[in-house]
């Protein structure tokens, strides 16, 4: 990821270079009409001022951006503006020189020492200030005071502007780094989320199974464990081996993310994004253990965040299928309760299993057991929400997922 060079800091400086090295020049010729009859050669000083003029003009564009002007030609640039100032002894008058008169470009020479902070910093812009301040002091004969306060207020100038300049460089790569590393953590959340969903349910019913059943079967579910384990390793420490396959889930049990219909009474997002009904996802979890309460209208989401939403939903459930039992020692009972508030789309998981120990999720999460912190409240944060978690012994587990509709509508307009 690079960043955008509309986005850049420094271009407007480089347009303001633009505009001032046409209007500085425009400025020159306007003293040299002014004072046409004071030159010792005016067609001399025309002349010169005639090819600047029309070098100016030729050369708009090259200073347009960074990759348009080259040091090769800021340093023809810096050339034709020294030769304009050491030529203003030969044209002009000693005495208009000796009364503080301007140079043949005037303040366009400023413009060349501009270029080069710019492009090249600070260090190089002092360089070139040097260079234009003792072309001047030639010029003038000596150090004078006028002489000297114009080099010293070109010199500070340019060596500040090329300063703040190397700053915003260094500012705008650290945020592309930033950029790229928040990119590559999202999509290894994403993947490890998949991954939970998918590849460790699976190794860890065949481990459960296994280890039922017997025989050749434990030894399998024995290797499955070991490699859910070496997985859940490898999640937790941000490296991922690659996606897996999604999943969805009826009741219960995982199934695969096709039994998921893609939608109920959808329609079109006014942003001209495609939406979902919410209902239609979450009613496929729906079945003896699991009990699903939605409302009478349509609950529309984006489809991405819907299928989002319904994934942590799914993660959810999954917690309550591995790790919960009801009263009677069997499955627990699950409820799905979807809410369509003005603000916000609102699903609440019930279960009434045994609830969460206290430190029981921190204890997980430092195992590398990450269903609630990725597949749930990874997938929240992602679409501007959030997940809520209340758990109290021997009491259930309830979680409130939240995803706010205005934000959807933002993310769609980014």
């Amino acid at each position: 990821m690079t960043m955008d060079a509309g986005m850049s800091v420094e271009q407007p400086l480089w347009r303001a270079l633009t505009a001032y090295r046409v209007l500085t020049a425009g400025y020159a010729l306007a003293l040299y009409v002014h004072a046409y009859g004071e030159y010792v050669h005016p067609l001399g000083a025309g002349a010169y001022l005639a090819f600047l003029a029309v070098w100016t003009l030729a050369t708009v564009r090259r200073v347009s951006s960074a990759e348009r002007c080259t040091p090769p030609f800021l340093a023809v640039e810096l050339a034709i503006a020294l030769t304009g100032v050491l030529l203003t002894p030969v044209v002009d008058t000693q005495a208009r020189i000796d009364a503080g008169g301007p140079t043949l470009p005037s303040i366009w020479t400023a413009g060349a020492v501009l270029g080069f902070a710019i492009r090249k910093g600070w260090r190089w812009a002092a360089g070139a200030s040097l260079l234009v301040g003792a072309a001047n002091v030639a010029t003038a004969g000596g150090f004078a005071q006028d002489t000297v306060h114009n080099v010293l207020l070109v010199c500070i100038a340019s060596i500040a502007i090329g300063y703040v300049v190397e700053v915003a460089r260094a500012s705008e790569r650290t945020l592309a780094r930033a950029l790229r590393i928040e990119a590559a953590t999202r999509e290894r959340e994403r993947l490890a989320r998949d991954i939970h969903d998918s590849v460790l349910q699976v190794l860890a019913m065949v481990q459960r199974r296994g280890t039922a059943i017997g025989g050749e079967a434990a030894e399998l579910g024995r290797l499955a464990g070991e490699q859910e384990a070496a997985l859940r390793t490898l999640v937790s420490s941000g490296v991922v081996p690659g996606a897996a396959a999604p999943r969805a889930a009826g009741g219960l049990g995982p199934v695969s993310r096709a039994a998921v219909p893609p939608q109920r009474g959808g329609a079109e997002d006014p942003a001209g994004g495609e939406t979902c009904d919410v209902r239609a996802l979450l009613s496929a979890y729906a079945g003896s253990r699991v009990s699903f309460a939605e409302p009478g209208a349509p609950v529309p989401l984006p489809t991405a965040a819907a299928r989002e939403l319904a994934a942590a939903v799914g993660a959810a459930l999954d917690n309550v299928r591995t790790h919960a039992r009801g009263p009677s020692g069997g499955e627990a009972q699950a409820w799905i309760l979807l809410e369509d508030e003005p603000d916000a789309v609102v699903v609440t998981v019930r279960d009434d299993g045994p609830g969460i120990p206290p430190g029981r999720l921190e204890d997980a999460e430092a195992e590398g057991r990450m269903g609630v912190a990725l597949s749930i409240r990874g997938r929240l944060r992602d679409l501007g929400g959030g997940a809520e978690l209340l758990s109290v012994p021997g009491q259930g587990t309830e979680v409130e997922l939240r995803v706010p509709k205005d934000d959807q509508g933002d993310q769609r307009n980014q």
